[in-house]
């Protein structure tokens, strides 16, 4: 990583990116789950012209983008790479979404609601993330009659999200919090806040390469500056804690420490077969690695494109054609191989 973006983003060894989701409704139609298949159709039509008339004012480009014309691979693809929600990858039939040039701004059309405006950016970013996404939000808005009630705010399928119907999140890498057992209690003390701890891809999904996101959970009653500055409260207070534990396991277990680095590190160079768990935690590895000078020969974002890389669907589309769970531990396995490779593997430092 370059040393402006280190400067940009002092925390880029711990915070992987921010994200910025609003859900919004349109008046006189009901909810997406109960949408028929007309209604769809017409609501799709009525956002596509406005998010094309915020395209033509704005000069940023948007690709549209209908799950009905995806395969299953290509779905998942999206959702790995953290562009749309499983939830609306599972509704190919009235799903959709808009994505911008940059890959920032994504606007998911039929989820659980009729719109998901989000942006996504690399590091801790809440108030541009939130700029970007208000700006769409603020148009379209304009442009669409959203559904708006003045007791409760703007109208959501789930109650949990009336109010602003913003929630805002940040990715996390955790390793040392993880190795010495402490991210049990993280979760506890960020629920009592009123903060969700979920899974790298979400809601129900597994807590993988030690991977975690943090969110706010209450959108009722709260405005959006506040809600940053509160989360951002607590991801500095979690960046602390997860430095003075990468600086405890240096002082207090440094040979240990190298040792499951190094470990790690020879598996990915020789390892036949990896499932997608496996590989995850041993580039965990080599990235908190990376954190402490023990690892010199790659970077933190090249890391991070191989994990996206050997997710399932991500597999599947690299080497263009259906795999077999066994199919893929193998050719994951591969890849990995050739990427440390292409990339020069050094030893690390003694």
């Amino acid at each position: 990583m370059s040393n402006t973006l280190s400067q940009t983003n002092p925390h880029h060894d711990i915070v992987i990116s921010s994200r910025v989701r609003i859900a919004r409704n349109l008046e006189n139609y009901a909810f997406p789950h109960l949408l028929t298949a007309d209604k769809s159709t017409d609501l799709l039509r009525k956002v596509q012209q406005a998010v094309e008339s915020f395209s033509h004012s704005t000069g940023n480009r948007y690709q549209y983008v209908a799950l009905s014309q995806l395969d299953p691979v290509e779905r998942q693809t999206f959702v790995e790479d953290h562009v749309i929600s499983p939830a609306l990858a599972g509704n190919p039939d009235k799903g959709a979404f808009f994505i911008d040039e940059l890959r920032q701004n994504i606007i998911m059309v039929n989820e659980e609601d009729h719109l998901r405006i989000q942006c996504v950016l690399k590091g801790l970013q809440l108030a541009d993330a939130w700029g970007k996404a208000d700006l769409l939000d603020d148009y379209l808005g304009r442009q669409l009659p959203y559904a708006f009630d003045e007791t409760f705010g703007y109208l959501t399928a789930c109650p949990t999200n009336l109010g602003t119907g913003v929630r805002f999140s940040v990715m996390l890498h955790l390793p040392a919090l993880t190795m010495l057992g402490y991210t049990n209690g993280l979760i506890h003390a960020t629920g009592q806040l009123g903060f969700a701890v979920r899974g790298v891809f979400g809601e129900g999904s597994d807590y993988m390469g030690n991977l975690y996101q943090i969110s706010n959970q209450v959108t009722l009653g709260i405005q959006e500056p506040e809600m940053i500055s509160d989360l951002e409260d607590v991801i500095l207070q979690v960046i602390q804690k997860e430095r003075m534990a990468r600086k405890n396991l240096l002082d207090k277990q440094k040979v240990d420490v190298e040792d499951r680095i190094c470990r790690s590190l020879g598996i990915l160079k020789y390892a036949r077969r990896l499932t997608r768990k496996e590989a995850m935690q041993y580039l965990s590895d080599l990235k908190l690695g990376i954190t402490l000078g023990t690892v010199t020969f790659c970077t933190l974002d090249e890391l991070q494109d191989l994990i996206e890389l050997i997710q399932p669907a991500n597999l599947q589309k690299y080497y263009g054609k259906l795999l077999r769970e066994s199919e893929r531990d193998f050719r994951r396995a591969e890849i990995i191989r050739r990427k440390l490779s292409e990339g020069g593997v050094k030893d690390v430092n003694e």
